[in-house]
């Protein structure tokens, strides 16, 4: 990877880890499809709303499950063999369900499958988190979203396309099936990518980590200015952490770390009660109740995959130049509106009055594809980007872990309740999304501090000094210049090499392009 500069090679890396990422969005993508289609219905003789209830949520609860797991294992095998772990569990979801011969079959494997993506999407972003330069770090780790998007187009495209191509039971078997690929992919060849330098360096394998790092920041020039700096950091913040070694109980007892598990929970808690899972899951549903065909609402799934992909590229170009917080609160808001308007266009046209004017069906659709771009430009890769970021060593593993499983509790909760609610109260259901989005929009002006491109070494120092209340911080006063530091230390390396080698290609460190 010589030929690649240092971002790039972070940021491929980052993108090949995503595939996990991809597992997920593919398995929201087509569950939807896969329970609206008629061969699907046929086959489990008409399955009740609790039965499909039971087929989305069981996956999120196992995936809470897996979530918990993960934290121990990035800890003790680290953060490649714990992809590797979930990808094999994967696999073996993926298969029961795409071979199930009767309904319990299908929930044992939703379940096992939700193993598998609860350890990929706990370990995915922190993984990235650890080998990316801050300067890029919130785009690698909105990589996450970004990959979900593109298994949910995918999903929706190949759903599609065997809701029309077969009349068998291949129109869902088959898109079941088609997961086990990217999985099996990315659990063969992960090896092949470097582990976390920081989990090395912890782990004691100093020479390993310092070479790993160098790989990542320089190219490999092990005495990089870029490199020192980050090296040394690195090894203070261990050394920190060791004298101040957490359990699972000791996270929440020192209140700095209290402060980062409360908003990495409120934040993933925060974003299922915008009402993403209750769309993403059931939207085939909410379009027949306006009176658009199976064939129909499948295509304009389809299309809302595609507005997402584009939402997610959007905040992966500019997650690093506009930060995290305000995006945040002014997504929330934007999601209030639409949830709005939604609710209004429901309330007006009930689908028990017979099919609804075009006029009607057009505002509702406009309003969900309107919401689906603004939560996957803000509020979807921001609750993966801020967990993976706010904790110091010792707790990362456990915050993140903590934030995930909160994240598949609430999907698991709202992809229950969806399907009855939608049936029971029908557009009042709408407010409950609307009064969340507005508090979540509140909430996070009040205790969300901006962690764009702070080192992960500098948030202990964020978040022990910063006030709780952040309107009223100045972000400056709590961290040092990372920048320059390298350049201080860059300046000593020139120092102290020869002439001939003070002039080094524009592409030998982050620093040069930073």
């Amino acid at each position: 990877m010589a030929f690649l500069s240092p971002l790039w090679y972070q940021f491929l890396v980052c993108c090949f880890a995503s595939v996990g990422s991809f597992t997920y969005g593919y398995d929201l993508g087509i569950i939807a499809q896969v329970i609206a289609s008629e061969s699907f219905i046929s086959f489990y003789n008409n399955p009740s709303s609790i039965d499909t209830g039971l087929v989305v949520s069981l996956f999120t609860a196992g995936a809470f499950c897996g979530a918990f797991f993960a934290g121990f294992m990035s800890e003790y095998l680290g953060r490649r063999l714990t992809i590797t772990g979930a990808a094999i569990v994967f696999l073996f979801g993926s298969g029961l369900q795409a071979g199930a011969q009767n309904m319990k079959f299908l929930l044992s494997g939703r379940f096992i499958g939700g193993l598998g993506v609860g350890i990929f999407t706990m370990i995915i972003p922190l993984y990235q988190a650890e080998l990316a330069h801050p300067r890029i770090r919130g785009s690698v780790t909105a990589l996450q979203q970004f990959f979900l998007g593109i298994g949910s187009l995918c999903a929706s495209w190949i759903g599609y396309g065997c809701y029309l191509g077969f009349d068998t039971n291949n129109q869902w078997r088959v898109p079941l099936g088609i997961q086990l690929i990217p999985a099996g992919i990315l659990g063969s060849l992960i090896f092949f990518f470097p582990e976390s330098p920081r989990w090395l360096i912890e782990k004691g394998r100093y020479d390993e980590g310092h070479a790993t790092l160098a790989r990542l920041m320089s190219g490999g020039d092990l005495d990089a200015p870029v490199v020192q700096v980050e090296l040394n950091d690195i090894k203070n913040a261990i050394d920190d952490d060791r004298l101040n070694r957490t359990s699972w109980l000791d996270i929440i007892k020192k209140p700095s770390n209290f402060r980062r598990v409360f908003i990495a929970v409120s934040l993933q808690g925060s974003v299922q009660m915008t009402g993403v899972s209750a769309i993403q899951y059931y939207s085939p549903t909410i379009f027949a109740q306006m009176g658009l065909s199976t064939g129909r609402t499948l295509l304009y799934q389809a299309i809302n995959s595609i507005i997402a992909l584009i939402a997610q590229a959007f905040c992966i170009a500019f997650v690093d130049k506009l930060g995290r917080r305000w995006p945040l609160i002014l997504g929330n808001f934007g999601n209030c509106l639409c949830f709005i308007v939604g609710c209004i266009l429901l309330a007006q046209f009930p689908p028990w009055k017979g099919e609804q004017p075009r006029s009607a069906q057009i505002g509702f659709i406009a309003s969900t594809w309107i919401y689906n771009f603004i939560f996957s430009c803000t509020c979807g890769p921001l609750s993966w980007v801020i967990p993976a970021e706010i904790f110091n060593s010792a707790t990362r593993s456990k915050g993140v872990a903590i934030a995930t499983m909160t994240c598949f509790a609430m999907n698991t909760m709202i992809g229950q309740i969806t399907d009855k609610a939608m049936n029971d109260v029908y557009y009042k259901y709408y407010y409950l999304f609307i009064i969340c989005n507005f508090t979540n929009a509140i909430f996070f002006w009040a205790i969300l501090p901006e962690t764009k491109g702070t080192p992960l070494e500098q948030m202990n120092n964020l978040f022990e000094n910063a006030p709780w209340f952040v309107p009223t911080m100045k972000r400056h006063n709590y961290l040092s210049d990372f920048e320059t530091e390298v350049k201080v230390q860059q300046l000593k390396h020139e120092d102290d090499v020869k002439p001939s080698f003070s002039h080094r290609d524009e592409g030998d460190s982050v620093s040069d392009h930073a």
